[in-house]
């Protein structure tokens, strides 16, 4: 059965919008794309390599989708993120979208019928795991299915006070295991939680 992992920025108070640049996702009027760009190293470029480092195709919602196919397939050759684009551009792609016949990007597909049980369906094929980037509405649907083994999580030390947050009031109750974690010197947090079992309770009395 294959696993599904989805990768993620967050800041401090929840938020995963617009990350990556000011015209990411306007919407809401929120103003503050490209959070995460002043904090960029070196500690952050080795997780990315780490995780692709293992076989897996790309599971990911419409606008995260758009986003990608408008930048990799035209990384220039002698761009460093080339092996990265290479990469992209060759494994699966499996979209939700309801505008099936506009995906253009090579090697992509899109989900068919309810999303949760389109993926439960891929995660019972053979193959590589499944590896989510951003696509937040899509993770809130796959949080409230249960259907996420492991979480990666990049904290970083901003409150955005609005915007889109990864986490909603109907995410499945679940606990997962810390096996993984390090800071950045600009204090972004790197964790890794894997899926481990039911919510368990107790009682100090």
């Amino acid at each position: 059965m294959r696993k599904l992992t989805t990768f993620n920025f967050i800041s401090l108070d929840g938020v995963a919008q617009a990350p990556g640049g000011p015209n990411e996702d306007t919407s809401g009027g929120f103003r503050f794309g490209g959070w995460i760009v002043p904090y960029a190293d070196e500690v952050i470029g080795q997780e990315l390599q780490d995780m692709l480092a293992q076989p897996f195709d790309l599971l990911l919602g419409r606008a995260t989708y758009d986003i990608f196919a408008s930048h990799w397939p035209h990384v220039p050759a002698d761009s460093p993120s080339r092996s990265i684009a290479d990469l992209f551009n060759r494994v699966p792609k499996h979209v939700a979208t309801h505008r099936p016949d506009s995906l253009q990007w090579h090697n992509s597909h899109a989900l068919k019928g309810d999303l949760a049980d389109a993926i439960r369906t891929l995660k019972q094929q053979d193959g590589a795991d499944l590896l989510t980037f951003g696509s937040g509405a899509m993770v809130r649907q796959l949080l409230a299915a249960g259907l996420i083994d492991e979480l990666r999580l990049l904290t970083y030390p901003v409150l955005l006070g609005q915007g889109k947050r990864l986490f909603g009031d109907d995410a499945q109750p679940a606990a997962f295991k810390l096996t993984h974690t390090i800071s950045t010197a600009k204090g972004v947090l790197i964790n890794r939680y894997r899926l481990d079992g039911e919510v368990r309770t107790g009682s100090f009395e």
